[in-house]
């Protein structure tokens, strides 16, 4: 974070604000502003809550202490009668806005003995920490969150993002002085001259002369090898822990089962504490469950049989490749990347969103994060020791936040819906990297599959999680198991779009970030036409990938440096359906047959009868 911190340098006499925008319980999207033009100030700010509505259309909250704005939309999970933000201390001089969920508010109210608290929404805990501790109070939170606090005492201001970057998060800077923070890049676009990413884990304090610094520091962010003993039981407590607390809502809400292995133990542990929470005394015991795929996709049928073993009321949506081709533009637009394994796996998610929505559920849980702590993906097959193994981990739970988080948190907020992924609780987080990577390896002669240790933590003999065949399921990427014909859809699509010759200028055309395939090409175009500016394209990370691995792990293998596809089925040799290398090749190439994208658009939902959920 060097280059970001010297460029990030304040004037001591610039006067800061900040304007939060849409996002979920008791705020979801942030805005920072400073030193606006007069006159335009109230426009631009109303402009900025328009363009972020979708994120949190329950709510629209504004507030203004001289040049310093804050803008909020928000999405209501907790407290929907009163929690509207901006949130205040008692006599208003400290002002919060917040897009997240502070899962332990319970907790920490009762350490702040002596303090009123206007609202019940678990993000109003936030102003009164600052008061007690400053900016010190950050780590004590536990929950995903972005949040901006102007202290009008001395118009002072922190911006802090949550540990991984579940929730999505941008900072820019004006040419009149003015800084900004946003939930999305389509807030800053038109008023900054730079900006990017904020990082995960990250504040960054004005009383500090703008710099950011690192309030998240677990032992594993070393990449230090750890050696504690694996213990399924352990890991399984901590899994069940995670889940439990994510419980916490007062609207309707269900998971996300594909039918996977993360998904389907999300259920499971959902499914099996549900009961006795205050969310089943509001919405009833029986867990509503969601899935999405191309008919007879092995996702959806997975997910079946999933949802029947847990008596869950399910609901199944399918699509056709047709229909996510129409949707790719709206899908770029939304999750603001151009990176290829993200935008075919948003797609499926950013249709069943809509349609959960819809229903008038508000809340997901998903199975995010656990290829990454676990080296779930089919690459981690072939690495080669425990060492490589772990530091791979690590790169990839530090990357998150541009890819798989990225996608779970935008897919749905562009519907008003929140996601939680109790597989990035910081304390699961803890347990799980702490294990011995040696636990960890892919060991086909000891019967250790990928994920091995979370498997066997819920192994259970006497009182199954779920049935065996979907516990030891191989691992199937979410964009490959809505259905094989999906991307062989989008690159044939692609083919048609994108031609030799201009893959031949790309490096000129696109310098930064080249595409390499035509699927790429296309997605690239799409991507610039809505954020052209420099700073846009700099917050999408590149290089080469096999099977959503980093650069470093494809010298794994020697024949996957002529395979390079984002793809699970690129794994080959690990992949029960891998790609034969010509066909692969020739799909890229746009030889392949196009015959899918004839099919007549349609998107079809099989729900079950008696849904006890309204909008």
């Amino acid at each position: 974070m060097a280059s970001a911190q010297e460029r990030v340098k304040l004037d001591a006499r610039a006067r800061q604000g900040e304007t939060v925008v849409p996002g979920g319980t008791g705020g979801k999207s942030l805005e920072a502003q400073e030193n606006l033009a007069e006159g335009d100030g109230d426009d631009k700010r109303i402009w900025t809550l328009v363009r972020l509505k979708h994120r949190g259309p329950d709510w629209s909250g504004l507030y203004q202490h001289g040049d310093c704005f804050l803008a909020h939309q928000r999405l209501a999970i907790i407290d929907p009668a009163s929690g509207d933000q901006p949130l205040y201390n008692e006599d208003a001089s400290i002002v919060v806005t917040v897009n997240g969920e502070i899962y332990n508010h319970e907790e920490l109210r009762k350490g702040l003995a002596g303090h009123n608290f206007r609202t019940g929404s678990d993000c109003d805990v936030i102003a009164h920490l600052y008061e007690e501790h400053g900016e010190n109070f950050v780590d004590m939170l536990d929950g995903i969150f972005s949040f901006v606090i102007l202290d009008t005492r001395d118009n002072s201001f922190i911006v802090a993002r949550d540990a991984i970057g579940v929730t999505s998060l941008y900072i820019g800077w004006g040419l009149d002085g003015s800084i900004w923070i946003s939930s999305e890049m389509k807030g800053l676009i038109d008023d900054c001259e730079h900006f990017e990413t904020f990082p995960p884990g990250h504040l960054y304090s004005s009383k500090e002369g703008g710099i950011f610094k690192r309030w998240y520091n677990p032992l594993w962010y070393s990449e230090s090898i750890p050696c504690v003993p694996y213990d399924p039981l352990v890991l399984r407590k901590a899994f069940e822990n995670a889940v439990i607390k994510r419980l916490m809502t007062d609207v309707p809400f269900g998971v996300l089962l594909s039918g996977g292995l993360d998904s389907s133990l999300v259920a499971a542990v959902t499914a099996r504490y549900l009961n006795g929470t205050k969310a089943a005394k509001h919405w009833g015991a029986q867990l509503h469950s969601f899935c999405v795929g191309l008919e007879g996709s092995p996702d959806l049928k997975a997910a079946k049989e999933v949802a029947n073993y847990l008596g869950t009321v399910h609901h199944e949506f399918h699509f056709t490749v047709q229909d996510g081709i129409d949707a790719i533009e709206d899908v770029i637009y939304h999750i603001e990347t151009y990176d290829v394994t993200t935008i075919r796996a948003s797609t499926p998610m950013f249709l069943m969103s809509r349609k959960i929505k819809s229903l008038g559920v508000k809340m997901v849980l998903s199975g995010e994060g656990s290829d990454e702590i676990f080296g779930g993906y089919l690459y981690f097959h072939k690495a080669p020791n425990k060492e490589e193994f772990h530091r791979e981990t690590c790169h990839k739970i530090k990357a998150l936040h541009q890819y798989d988080c990225l996608r779970a948190n935008k897919a749905t907020s562009a519907w008003g819906l929140e996601a939680r992924v109790p597989f990035l609780d910081k304390e699961f987080i803890n347990v799980a990297m702490s294990i011995d990577p040696e636990w960890k390896m892919i060991k086909p002669e000891f019967g250790r599959i990928e994920k091995w240790v979370l498997r066997k933590a819920f192994d259970d003999e006497e009182k199954p999680y779920l049935p065996k065949h979907i516990l030891y399921r191989q691992k199937e990427q979410f964009s490959d198991g809505v259905g094989y014909s999906w991307i062989d859809g989008l690159k044939a699509h692609a083919a048609e779009h994108v031609t030799d010759k201009m893959m031949q200028n790309a490096g000129n055309i696109y310098p930064h970030n080249t595409p390499t395939t035509k699927e790429a090409y296309y997605y690239r175009m799409i991507f610039e036409r809505f954020f052209p500016q420099n700073s846009a394209r700099l917050t999408v990370p590149g290089g080469p990938s096999v099977a959503c691995s980093t650069a470093k792990a494809i010298e794994w293998d020697s024949q996957w440096s002529n395979n390079l596809d984002p793809s699970g089925r690129a794994a080959l040799g690990v992949h029960a359906s891998a790609y034969e290398p010509q066909v692969s090749a020739s799909i890229a190439a746009g030889k392949g047959s196009n015959k899918i994208n004839n099919k007549k658009p349609r998107m079809v939902e099989v729900t079950a009868p008696g849904l006890p959920i309204s909008t």
